[in-house]
């Protein structure tokens, strides 16, 4: 599924319209065709349908929808937001069609007691209201007909977008609560930010015809990253592989107080592939974690008030991947391991506790000419940014793209729908994960999961988004079979990787012979 914002759907229909020659009436034909099929496949004859369309293209839309559905023999009251004088022109030519076709209309100013009335005897409902151009506040009458459809608790199609919604942020004013969202050509930002996400229902995408130069040339390559780009995408290991075709990694992790983070991380990227896996801890936890990783190689440090307080000669370990972070604490001397990190040609994890202290030395990281990935969630990286965790969460799109082009890094923005940034600009959109995953230990359990698979894969991009995957997968897998919501650990994830695993190369096999 593509996703995008609304200035480049913006692009992308006026160079449709400009270069390619299909004009915005053939765009609307085809868009409320489209939609409509997917609608009737969902409805049955007896359905009382109600389509509400507004005064724009979306409207128009939803003009087309209407009469389509009409043709066919479905039950179906058109009515519109407004007087056909205020209506956009290929909406009132829409609209003209429909009249043309012997059909007729209600208009909401003139019958706001008939539309309540019609609302409740309805068992469907068209939202054709308004289109990706909402922002700020809606006002009437278009506020009043989203509150009167929401309260009836109908089912409700959105055609593009609900209805109140902002395409590109995740704020909410008023907006519809819709069963289904149809979008057109492909997801909005804001159906993968909250609150607004909680508005769309499930999400369909249908294809108007638009040509894919025209939006290769007009956007960022933003996708939703699945189980079928998973399983296209699994490593395969050569039989004439060994321990060092599948790298040498080094974990850095865990301090007196937190021990777990050094075993959840450590285990993790165990588990995820890594050839040979070097813990970098001090003296006095290594009983606790050796009892756990006994694979493990280690690589101890000194410690002050319970801290790594040594900067080793990391170089000579010959390593391919490090990572860095988890429970390591925050005073002077860690951030001395984290400058020296930095200085190390080789693939780079950076998360919790170098999180903040990578942040003075930014400029060191953009110098750095191997992949360098930094996996904040909302509250690390309202930080780096200097600013708020609302700001980030309602624009995490463009947030993390900026950070990710001017650093030249690779950013995993944590969270629900977590976003895979590149370098480049490319972002990928993780669909797996619950709430579960909403307690301590499970961030460090990803960031080992990260380091022991980009050790795998010749793609950066692949080896983080098939990690982000997995680990919400397993999730969704142990919510749904084993466990609730509430009791799922950290530990249950590591637990949920073989298995998944198991699966997933199992159904690659009878899906491609592999």
């Amino acid at each position: 599924m593509r996703i995008f914002s609304k200035n480049e759907m913006y692009n992308i229909d006026q160079e449709t319209m400009e270069k390619i020659g299909l004009n915005n009436g053939m765009l609307m034909e085809n868009a409320g065709q489209a939609v409509a099929r997917e609608i009737e496949s969902r409805i049955k004859k007896n359905d009382k349908i109600i389509v509400i369309a507004g005064k724009g293209n979306n409207g128009g839309d939803g003009v087309v929808i209407a009469r389509i559905l009409k043709e066919r023999g479905f039950s179906i009251e058109l009515w519109m937001s407004h007087k056909g004088g205020s209506v956009a022109e290929d909406a009132q030519r829409a609209l003209k069609i429909y009249e043309n076709c012997g059909h007729s209309y209600k208009i909401y100013e003139e019958n706001e007691e008939a539309f309540q009335i019609s609302l409740k005897k309805s068992t469907v409902i068209v939202d054709a209201l308004l289109g990706i151009g909402t922002k700020g506040k809606v006002r009437g009458p278009y506020r009043n007909i989203i509150e009167e459809m929401n309260e009836i608790n109908k089912i409700i199609y959105a055609v593009d977008i609900p209805s109140g919604l902002n395409a590109d942020k995740g704020e909410v004013d008023v907006a519809i609560k819709a069963h289904t969202t149809f979008v057109i050509q492909g997801a909005k930002q804001g159906a993968f930010l909250f609150p607004s996400a909680n508005f769309y229902g499930g999400i369909k995408t249908v294809d108007i015809g638009i040509p894919s130069s025209v939006i290769e040339q007009n956007s960022y390559v933003k996708r939703r990253w699945s189980k079928n780009e998973v399983l296209s995408s699994l490593p395969h290991r050569d039989i004439s592989s060994h321990k060092g075709t599948y790298g040498r990694a080094l974990m850095i992790a865990g301090s007196e107080n937190m021990p777990g983070a050094a075993v959840l991380s450590s285990k993790a990227a165990s588990r995820s592939g890594v050839g040979l896996l070097t813990i970098g801890i001090i003296e006095n936890i290594k009983s606790i974690i050796g009892s756990h990783l006994p694979e493990a190689m280690y690589n101890l440090h000194q410690s002050h008030q319970g801290m790594l307080s040594e900067v080793k000669d990391y170089s000579s370990l010959q390593l391919d991947a490090i990572g860095i972070g988890p429970g390591i604490g925050r005073n002077k001397e860690t951030e001395k391991i984290v400058e020296e990190i930095l200085k190390q040609q080789v693939t780079l994890v950076l998360d919790a506790d170098a999180l903040f202290h990578v942040k003075p030395h930014l400029q060191k990281v953009k110098e750095r000419r191997f992949p360098t990935i930094l996996t904040p969630h909302p509250g690390e990286m309202a930080s780096l940014l200097d600013l708020s965790i609302k700001e980030v969460e309602s624009d995490r799109f463009e947030k993390s793209r900026e950070f990710a082009q001017t650093y030249g890094i690779y950013l995993v923005l944590k969270g629900p729908f977590t976003i895979v940034t590149t370098p480049s600009g490319e972002q990928f959109v993780n669909s797996s994960g619950n709430p579960a995953l909403a307690k301590g230990g499970s961030g460090d359990v990803l960031t080992g999961m990260i380091l022991g698979s980009v050790l795998q894969y010749e793609n950066v991009q692949k080896a983080l988004s098939n990690a982000v995957f997995i680990h919400g997968a397993i999730a969704d897998q142990l919510v749904a079979s084993t466990h609730s919501p509430l009791d799922v650990l950290a530990t249950d994830i590591i637990e949920g990787i073989s298995p998944l695993l198991h699966e997933l190369y199992r159904e690659k096999e009878y899906s491609t012979g592999y």
